[in-house]
């Protein structure tokens, strides 16, 4: 199957939290690399998802970019996650999925964290620290 197809097929089964169906995606030797992370087999795969469902309690993609070459594919996307209160995050990410025998062997995801700072800042002091730290990391620009 087209890795292209492959893979809007993998966005789908996310977006739906069907984790039978995501699992069948992934080849039993997999590698998933996130956040200088790196999560190995099914079981990582499935730390990975748990991890993804209690940050993301609702999530979507839209594509932007997208370059698919033999059984790699890249794509740069909007994840927009909907929080537990109904706050909205739009997050600008990249992934690059690697297959090997039409299964996911390698999953790279590169994300911002900072985008998604209202999901661990609770309190005024660290929504504080983290609406400083974002203005200094943009400072100059």
């Amino acid at each position: 199957m087209d890795v292209k197809q492959l893979s809007k097929e993998f966005d789908e089964a996310l977006e739906k939290r069907d984790y039978r169906e995501i699992l069948g995606f992934f080849h039993e030797e997999c590698e998933i690399e996130i956040l200088n992370k790196v999560l190995r087999g099914k079981k990582g795969a499935e730390k990975w998802l748990d991890w993804l469902y209690e940050n993301a309690p609702k999530i979507r993609f839209e594509p932007s970019v997208i370059i698919s070459e033999e059984n790699t594919f890249y794509e740069e996307f909007y994840a927009i996650v909907t929080l537990e209160n109904g706050t909205e995050i739009r997050s600008h990410q990249a992934e690059t999925l690697i297959y090997e025998d039409n299964k996911l062997k390698t999953l790279r995801v590169f994300l911002n964290p900072l985008d998604f700072s209202e999901i661990v800042a609770k309190d005024p002091f660290s929504n504080w620290i983290l609406k400083t730290i974002k203005k200094k990391a943009v400072k100059g620009l």
